[in-house]
């Protein structure tokens, strides 16, 4: 599909939830709208993997920016495609919103 073999950093919930209360982690949600719509993480920036485009990523600036979604495969896919159009992007939330909820960290409606 998109450039297999990349490598791809997991990232756990903690991690990225620290990271992103410092201001050090832009957390990119690929996830489908009627998804993100019923559960997201709160401050994250939106970007459908089904209609995925790399330019559509907000600029970090000078954040890291690190992939999510439900479970932490489709945030893989993402990861992969953005390598393979140039960006530094090889960062995920293993385990998606699933591992963040599991670890206690809140979502929004």
């Amino acid at each position: 599909m998109f450039g297999q073999g990349k490598a791809v950093r997991n990232l756990d919930a903690d991690e990225v939830a620290r990271g992103m209360r410092q201001n050090r982690i832009l957390l990119v949600d690929v996830r489908e709208p009627n998804e993100t719509a019923l559960e997201g993480f709160p401050g994250a920036a939106l970007v459908p993997l089904s209609a995925f485009d790399p330019a559509r990523i907000p600029d970090p600036e000078g954040k890291e920016v690190v992939f999510a979604c439900r479970s932490g495969r489709r945030s893989v896919t993402a990861s992969q495609a953005a390598q393979a159009a140039g960006l530094p992007y090889d960062a995920h939330l293993a385990g998606g919103i699933l591992a963040w909820k599991a670890a206690g960290h809140p979502t929004e409606s």
